[in-house]
């Protein structure tokens, strides 16, 4: 099994509240989420008014589906947004036989 993480980190230029952000994080959320039935949480900054990082998780039996699905919702993140992307990055994790855990 195969578990792809892909965190992006957004500036949030003009945003002046916690509900503003809240609106921007959850169309984004729900765009990826309905697109690419993948999980997605807004995962460090919580309380910060100009920065948003999510984090989008997919499963797969396959790597190379893995990373063509995080790759997908990135360019859909930065095709749904005007919020200027300042970093991302992909890990992927996985697990061998049935009972270990993931590395």
């Amino acid at each position: 099994m195969i578990l792809g993480l892909l965190r992006l980190d957004f500036r949030l230029h003009g945003n002046r509240s916690l509900k503003g952000k809240r609106q921007i994080a959850n169309s984004l959320k729900q765009k990826l989420r309905n697109k690419f039935n993948v999980a997605v949480s807004e995962i460090e900054a919580q309380d910060s008014l100009d920065r948003l990082i999510l984090g989008v998780v997919t499963v797969s039996r396959e790597s190379r589906r893995v990373e063509s699905q995080l790759e997908k919702a990135l360019g859909h993140a930065l095709a749904s947004t005007s919020e200027e992307l300042v970093d991302s990055s992909v890990e992927i994790f996985s697990s061998g036989d049935a009972g270990e855990n993931f590395l």
